[in-house]
């Protein structure tokens, strides 16, 4: 009998930090920032652009805030202060829908592509409790 996931799956995986390019605007880096990125955690692309240290080059190294291992207990010591394309990127059917980029990732450290059923399942609304639809 297969288990049921009882977390989400990027929450050990970390295949995404470790294979792309992790590039923004500069201002999230700033003390003032909507982010606040550690600057010290970045490198300067551009005039325009920082990216987070360890990701300068595309599919060479680990961003420097991912710590733990690949697949197993990865995870982003600044999640809270992580910059816009960490935020953005959906890992696949997180929203249902698949994604070619997290599975390139994945399979890059030898890690097989997600599937739906490797998301925890919804906690149950209690019968008469009205659902309340996300927008």
């Amino acid at each position: 009998m297969a288990q049921t996931p009882t977390q989400h799956p990027c929450l050990s995986c970390g295949a995404c930090c470790a294979y792309f390019r992790v590039a923004f605007y500069w201002r999230e880096a700033e003390p003032d920032g909507i982010w606040k990125v550690p600057v010290k955690l970045t490198v300067d692309l551009d005039s325009t652009y920082r990216c987070m240290k360890g990701t300068e080059v595309k599919h060479q190294n680990k961003c420097v805030a991912l710590t733990g291992r690949i697949g197993k207990d990865a995870h982003c010591s600044i999640y809270q202060n992580r910059p816009t394309p960490c935020r953005n990127f959906m890992a696949s059917y997180e929203d249902g829908t698949h994604n070619p980029r997290c599975d390139e990732a994945r399979n890059r450290h030898g890690l097989r592509p997600l599937c739906k059923s490797d998301y925890p399942p919804a906690p149950e609304t209690p019968a008469g409790t009205p659902q309340v639809e996300k927008t």
